[in-house]
């Protein structure tokens, strides 16, 4: 019973993410707001990774219940999502990224609450990836169900992560009670600030490793944030849900990453991670020009490589590294500088003033909107608008110049990324075996 009421947890937690964030600039592209104002709007995120944990060391661990802590963050983010929505529906860009802001001010300490919540009630730890997979599930929920009302381009999404974010909010106080885990110790300036984790990085291959993953991170929030974008140029009909196939190929990838990291090894392991990215990001430059199909669901459906060889195998790979003491410092201090720092400055980059190399999508965005009729059709239709592409029977010439330089767009992660692997590969030597991830000889200890 326990397990269940916490895979609906993951569910609803991830769907509110998922509502949203896979097509916002797509979003707020057709409905004029200005590459600044989508790249600070997908910059809350980062900014937010990098706030959570001071929140969670100070009050969410030592004062209140997770489950409540939790329960009231997700209502107050459903109202900075409500109002996001009336400040985007009044084109009011400024107000608009606040609330971002504030609701992702809410939303980023939630996974790590909901995983305390889940650790807590499950009597083996083998047991939560069983039950975090559901949140995956969440994000492809949101994504088919998106595609599905027509809304990849529409500002209803944000209507649907504030109620989803209502609903999971009341959802929490229902979850089993969950005591603050650090009450009545002491506030530790060391813990709270990840200091004794910064011993690993005179570990020189775990420095390289947060180094190479804080930079691999900035051509990374081009996916997440122009993507949609992209797509919906090219002539996909639903974006949102053609996005997900990405979610569902991680679920399958989730489930070999320990068969992978037995035969190759953290090396291998991470540096097909990043050449993934390093193909998704060719396809799509590559793909452009012609519009090859093929090539654009391959980049998509890459995800499940890109983020399991990656991100799981360098979560596993930092929990191996360092002591026990400093288990819970070392994962924060990546999430802090790869969801953190790396994708900040990777969504500033990406949307700055030098990236736009695209000046015709808007053009092109509105005549494809011109003779592009009203989503309809029976549910299978709509289920399977995730593989529809309608290439626009638009004028010729802009549909060239347009994709012309897409192109040119997507070949600067390419190189960014394609220069970042090739540093790991030099600089990077463990002596972690294959087969045998807690045979490291020099483990740091607290």
């Amino acid at each position: 019973m326990a397990k269940t009421r916490l895979s609906v947890m993951m569910f609803l937690q991830f769907f509110v993410w998922g509502s949203w964030f896979v097509t916002l600039a797509l979003s707020l592209g057709v409905h004029d707001f200005s590459g600044a104002h989508i790249g600070e709007s997908y910059g809350s995120a980062p900014i937010a990774a990098i706030i959570a944990p001071l929140f969670l060391g100070l009050i969410a661990d030592r004062f209140f219940s997770s489950e409540r802590v939790m329960g009231i963050l997700f209502l107050l983010g459903a109202v900075f999502m409500w109002l996001a929505f009336g400040y985007a529906s009044e084109g009011d860009g400024k107000m608009m990224v606040w609330m971002f802001i504030g609701h992702m001010l809410c939303y980023m300490p939630s996974l790590g609450l909901s995983n305390t919540i889940t650790f807590t009630h499950i009597p083996d730890p083998n047991d939560f990836p069983r039950i975090r997979v559901w949140g995956t599930i969440g994000w492809i929920v949101a994504g088919l169900f998106v595609g599905f009302m027509g809304w990849s381009a529409s500002l209803n999404i944000l209507k649907l992560a504030a109620i989803g974010s209502a609903v999971m909010g009341i959802y929490c106080f229902t979850l089993p009670h969950t005591p603050p885990p650090a009450k009545d110790k002491p506030i530790d300036i060391r813990t709270l600030f990840m200091l004794d984790a910064v011993k690993l990085l005179t570990r020189f291959p775990f420095l390289v490793f947060i180094v190479c993953s804080t930079l691999i991170c900035i051509p990374l929030a081009y996916y997440y944030g122009i993507t949609s974008q992209y797509l919906g140029n090219i002539g996909f009909v639903s974006p949102a849900a053609s996005m997900s196939i990405g979610q569902m190929s991680e679920i399958i990838f989730m489930l070999l990453v320990p068969f992978f990291f037995r035969k190759l090894g953290v090396k291998w392991m991470i540096l097909i991670g990043m050449l993934a990215w390093v193909s998704r990001y060719a396809l799509f430059a590559f793909g452009a020009e012609d519009q090859v199909v093929w090539m654009l669901f391959l980049a998509i459906a890459l995800h499940g490589i890109c983020y399991d060889f990656f991100f799981v195998t360098g979560f596993m790979y930092t929990d191996n590294i360092s002591g026990k003491d400093v288990r819970g410092q070392a994962q924060g201090m990546l999430v802090f500088f790869t969801q953190g720092i790396g994708m900040y400055f990777g969504y500033m980059i990406a949307f700055g003033e030098k990236a736009k190399t695209v000046t015709h999508y808007g053009e092109l965005t509105e005549a494809i909107k011109a003779i592009s009729p009203e989503e309809s059709g029976t549910f299978v239709q709509q289920l399977t608008s995730m593989f529809s592409i309608v290439k626009p029977q638009v004028d010729t010439t802009l549909m060239a110049d347009t994709m012309a330089q897409w192109k040119t767009f997507w070949l600067l992660p390419t190189y960014m990324a394609l220069v970042i692997t090739v540093i790991f590969f030099l600089l990077f030597w463990d002596k972690m075996k294959p087969g045998n991830p807690d045979n490291i000889s020099d483990k740091v200890e607290a």
